[in-house]
């Protein structure tokens, strides 16, 4: 796409691209939004530095994109209860999502994307890693695909390494979440309703095992996805500074927080947007 509105700095081949000459606090034309969409879609994970954003025009900005979806276990901020808080305090040594995954994969119906905007972080760590789920399915041998096909993967938040993430800020803000359903099986290959790729659709963070088989026969298939998609050449990295803003797309991007900055604080201002049934 030819950009007018909008400057476009790919961050590397596989994903990731820095916005620049935009004010996302700001009302956006929709000439700017189109040439928006079109850049998430090529990249998959849109970057934006210097952003002035209140939780209110956090929220504008995203529903742009699509409808506000919701977090099951945290509470939202007081006034504000689609923005979801996350912080990483001095005296803690867990992060809020720290391991490989894409958001919330074990609801019926996951977030589309995400919106996380940064208010104080460590001069030094805490960036995140982001992947291209693309680029993994297709570097897989035709006879792999075809094993794939018709492959459900069942997803659950109660998986540990995941679950354990989230626990100082339930301890904070916990919201009723005993009648949302958290267990959802999903394709292991899903087709993005929008590009018509196909993408890998599984994470170590939240799939427990195939649908049909222990978790045990399970286990050979899903380890060496997980080793496919984390492959160095498929993902980017990003440093986080006060005002940037990371929008990605859950449905073929995944994303891994880094937990290398113990001892300082890390705050972020997060909503999600809902999205369809994968198929």
């Amino acid at each position: 796409m030819n950009y007018r509105h909008i400057e476009i700095e790919p961050v590397t081949p596989a994903i990731g691209a820095t916005v620049r000459g935009v004010d996302i606090a700001s009302t956006l034309s929709e000439d700017v939004l189109d040439e928006l969409r079109h850049a998430y879609h090529e990249h998959l994970v849109l970057f934006f530095r210097d952003q002035k954003l209140t939780p209110e025009r956090l929220v504008a900005f995203a529903r742009c994109f699509g409808e506000i979806g919701y977090y099951p276990f945290v509470e939202g901020m007081a006034g504000h209860p689609e923005v979801v808080e996350v912080v990483k305090k001095e005296d803690e040594t867990i992060n809020f999502g720290g391991l490989w995954h894409t958001d919330t994969s074990y609801l019926e119906r996951p977030p589309m994307g995400s919106v996380l905007h940064a208010l104080e972080v460590p001069r030094v760590g805490g960036d995140t890693l982001f992947a291209n789920m693309y680029l993994a399915y297709e570097s897989l041998t035709p006879g792999f695909r075809q094993l794939l096909e018709g492959l459900r993967g069942v997803n659950s938040a109660e998986k540990p390494d995941a679950a354990v993430t989230r626990t100082h800020r339930m301890a904070d803000k916990p919201r009723d979440a005993q009648d949302i359903v958290t267990t959802a099986s999903h394709p292991i290959v899903r087709t993005h309703p929008v590009t018509g790729r196909k993408a890998l659709y599984c994470s170590n963070a939240h799939t427990t095992h195939i649908e049909g088989m222990s978790a045990a026969e399970s286990a050979p298939i899903l380890q060496y996805l997980y080793r496919v998609q984390q492959r160095e050449e498929f993902g980017c990295r990003f440093h986080w500074e006060p005002g940037s803003v990371a929008f990605w797309d859950n449905r073929c991007a995944q994303h891994n927080a880094l937990n290398d900055y113990h001892g300082h604080r890390r705050v972020m201002h997060r909503v999600t947007l809902e999205g369809e049934v994968p198929a």
